[in-house]
């Protein structure tokens, strides 16, 4: 069985369109717990219009941020492997028989991940699609499973948990100990990543919707911070590797230049749409 875990907090517009893609899953073997943080909306109401026993609803006493409420759901879990499905997204009707496959055929990869299709708010869109296109090209030219420590230090390759499958045993409530809840998923990709294997589906099997209220619209991106701290926390608990002190120390000089960088072109992106408007 693999266990799925949807964290829910004031989606209500969306949620309906995210349990019925797990529900059209041609992998039928799963649990769905969705732990609800005090959403203010109809979300639970909603939620608990479905009556198939393979849904679990789970209720904060009070708000507790995203770290909490994941962990509440991992406590609850009963799956070797857990599949996360934010709340706003959707699931092509393969994607857990797609993953189950990779899960048979290669047992010590701890996380599994794969491409995704943006769609939404269509500026959003529009100015990360290229990212996207270059983080599938640089993840397809590698043979998985392969350890990504090394490479996950200047940006997050792994883009939303709704593409991400990891074994239950590697997640340790430790590996969740981030100093930044909104930026959670970089942390924790980094410290599995040191001692795991992952593997890349370079297919879009999960579908990421962009939205003003999105949790990658709400993030405060801090490039020189999470990544750094992830790194160090290891290093913490490991002084004599220098080797991977001299790799921190390189990564905090490459992160400054990919944020003066992004910096820049977004001040480019700025002046081509103002041009864009004159011309009109």
């Amino acid at each position: 069985m693999i266990s799925i875990i949807t964290a829910s907090y004031n989606y209500a517009n969306y949620i309906k369109e995210c349990i019925d893609s797990v529900l059209s899953q041609d992998f039928t073997d799963w649990e769905l717990i969705i732990v609800d943080d005090c959403s203010v909306d109809n979300s639970v109401e909603i939620i608990k219009s479905y009556t198939d026993s393979r849904i679990r609803l789970i209720r904060n006493e009070k708000n507790s941020g995203l770290k909490q409420t994941l962990l509440r759901g991992i406590q609850e879990a009963g799956g070797e492997y857990i599949a996360f499905l934010e709340s706003d997204d959707i699931w092509r009707t393969d994607y857990l028989s797609k993953k189950n496959d990779i899960i048979q055929k290669y047992p010590d990869a701890a996380l599994i991940f794969n491409d995704v299709e943006l769609f939404g708010d269509a500026d959003k869109i529009f100015r990360v699609k290229k990212i996207f296109e270059k983080n599938n090209d640089f993840l397809s030219k590698f043979t998985y499973p392969k350890n990504l420590f090394k490479y996950l230090n200047v940006q997050n390759r792994i883009l939303t948990f709704s593409a991400v499958m990891i074994k239950k045993s590697v997640l340790t409530e430790e590996v969740f100990n981030t100093p930044v809840d909104k930026l959670l998923d970089w942390w924790l990709y980094i410290h599995l990543a040191k001692e795991n294997y992952f593997y890349y589906i370079p297919e879009k099997l999960t579908k990421w919707r962009i939205h003003q209220k999105s949790y990658i619209s709400a993030k405060k991106r801090r490039p020189c911070l999470i990544n750094i701290a992830a790194y160090l926390d290891i290093y913490n608990k490991n002084k004599k590797d220098t080797a991977l002190l001299i790799f921190i120390i390189k990564t905090l000089v490459l992160s400054g230049i990919y944020f003066i960088q992004k910096q820049f072109r977004k001040v480019q992106f700025g002046l081509k749409k103002i041009s864009q408007r004159r011309v009109k």
